[in-house]
């Protein structure tokens, strides 16, 4: 699985990508089709609370699975994306067991 993190007007530190490729490395656990993962993270103007975006893409076979997360923390969006990615990877499973 090859997983591509992209940080939008910033350099996203050693450890924020560590703490990604750990997160994101988990859902192949949910779908060994998972070919490719595309996180970016983004720090949405004004400088507020809540301005750290996270949108994690999952590119399966004929299929994508999407989470997009604004938080206060890009660890915390990051958290919640692989949370919503691991239930919509667990649909899709069992969608594939049906056919």
């Amino acid at each position: 699985m090859e997983i591509r993190i992209q940080a939008i007007h910033f350099e996203a530190s050693e450890k924020l990508q560590d703490f990604i490729q750990k997160k994101v490395s988990k859902l192949e656990k949910f779908s060994d089709e998972i070919r490719k993962v595309e996180v970016s993270l983004k720090v949405v103007k004004p400088e507020t609370a809540m301005n750290k975006e996270v949108c994690i893409s999952a590119a399966l076979p004929g299929n994508e699975v999407r989470a997009d997360k604004i938080s206060n923390t890009f660890e915390e969006a990051i958290d919640d994306c692989c949370d919503i990615l691991t239930r919509q990877l667990s649909k899709y499973k069992e969608k594939q067991k049906n056919h």
